[in-house]
């Protein structure tokens, strides 16, 4: 690119002679990512395309001028998915810098933000010199998981914290809705319209664009056009796929049957494909944050392979627009959003589901929470509005897997059913799905 064309770029990113459009802010993640600034750290954003990494990064940098370094001229921002980039390659980031360095000048250490950088090859080598020699502090984002692993990533090992980024909470999702409470009892006055938000949220989930889109149609739509991008861009273009088709239509299967019991061979005749390409597929899947998985809780790790997994979406309204159902079940995507959330608020913990071993038929609980090797929590969901909704097989599993695991904190999340009951000297407490979602 001649020098001309990339300050036009540049400028068009950065704050140096104009204000950006930085959104509504997200405050939790805001707090977490300055805190974590002041490390001499790398500072990597991932998550699903679209989930709000590139607003963040500008949240992050205008924070940065407003609080921290004050000189704009010290922030450079690049957006490698900018239509204008065509050669991605290590000589380009080069001549950025050499751009930014010679007109913008700025006079300390600069502050730079690659956002979507997985799309550049080799770009490790690049943030790892840079990094090193000191002569930059480094923000990157990329829209797979794959963005610090694999034999380059290598080279930033024990240089970077991850904090992966995905679409918007219940309580975020609130916020961008213009909903405000003032205290608890003001939450509780108006149950009924946050219960009515929360079906929203079910059906359209939590992608920042789909929120603030006003007609159900055009939301739909920008769903639809989400997961064209995220199978093309970050997976078929990404791996350089052939049987396309085939890969849609196991997204698409996933997306169908969400909080369900799959298995890669239980797939082959449907897809005409073998297990060992469906599992790759699907790994890819999860890659790019379309879907991800839960084990079984085995002590045979083996055992945990090959029995059946349950599989969820990264969001509910991708579910809803992409995939194929007769009718709507609340409580899997219930179950979904409870999963999501879990996800979310429990990076240290590892999360299972149990079932009785060797019973086809077996009393199940949906999540068992595990941190440092001692079960935290067993979950359960439910779709119930009263005591007798709720199935007595629900509350006969919470028990046993409570003996069997050692543990005593047990939550069965409902629909619109509050209570704290004891059933064999085990305290049960239910909690409706809108007030667990608003209780972190």
């Amino acid at each position: 690119m001649k020098k001309d064309e990339i300050l036009e770029l540049l400028f068009d990113w950065n704050f140096w002679k104009k204000e950006l459009e930085c959104g509504i802010e997200r405050k939790e993640y805001l707090q977490k990512i300055l805190r974590f600034s002041t490390t001499n750290m790398v500072i990597s954003l991932i998550g699903v395309r679209r989930s709000g990494k590139s607003t963040l990064m500008r949240q992050i940098a205008k924070k940065l001028i407003e609080e921290k370094i004050k000189d704009k001229n010290e922030i450079l921002i690049v957006n490698f998915d900018d239509k204008r980039i065509t050669e991605k390659d290590l000589k380009l980031i080069d001549e950025i810098l050499n751009v930014y360095m010679e007109e913008i000048k700025p006079s300390k250490l600069p502050t730079i933000f690659l956002d979507e950088i997985h799309k550049v090859k080799e770009w490790e080598k690049w943030v790892r010199t840079m990094h090193e020699l000191k002569k930059a502090k480094i923000f990157i984002s990329g829209s797979t998981s794959q963005l610090l692993k694999g034999e380059l990533s290598s080279l930033l090992t024990g240089r970077h914290l991850d904090i992966i980024v995905f679409p918007l909470s219940f309580s975020e999702f609130l916020k961008f809705k213009g909903f405000r409470a003032e205290d608890k009892l003001d939450i509780i006055a108006r149950k009924n319209e946050i219960k009515s938000l929360l079906k929203e949220y079910l059906k359209f989930g939590g992608f920042p664009e789909v929120v603030l889109a006003k007609e159900d149609e055009i939301k739909k739509t920008i769903l639809l056009t989400y997961f064209d991008d995220i199978i093309t861009k970050d997976i078929i273009e990404r791996y350089k796929i052939r049987i396309s088709e085939k890969l849609k239509m196991l997204a698409k299967f996933y997306l169908s049957n969400i909080s369900s019991l799959i298995t890669f061979s239980s797939l082959e005749e449907f897809l005409g494909m073998n297990s060992v390409t469906i599992e790759d597929f699907s790994s890819k899947l999860e890659e790019a944050f379309l879907i991800f998985f839960n084990k079984i809780f085995h002590p045979s790790v083996k055992k945990q392979e090959k029995i059946p997994r349950k599989i969820y979406s990264i969001d509910t309204g991708l579910c809803n627009a992409v995939g194929f159902k007769m009718e709507e079940n609340i409580g899997n995507l219930m179950e979904n959003l409870v999963a999501i959330e879990m996800k979310r608020r429990n990076s240290s913990s590892e999360i299972f589901y149990w079932r009785e071993y060797g019973k086809a038929e077996g009393r199940e609980v949906d999540f068992v929470m595990r941190e440092n090797l001692k079960i935290k929590q067993l979950v359960q969901v439910t779709y119930a509005s009263a005591k007798d909704e709720i199935e007595k097989r629900e509350i006969k599993a919470l028990v046993k897997a409570s003996d069997l695991l050692k543990c005593k904190d047990l939550l069965c999340i409902t629909w619109d059913y509050e209570d704290e009951v004891k059933v064999k000297n085990k305290k049960i407490k239910f909690l409706p799905l809108w007030k667990w979602l608003l209780s972190y």
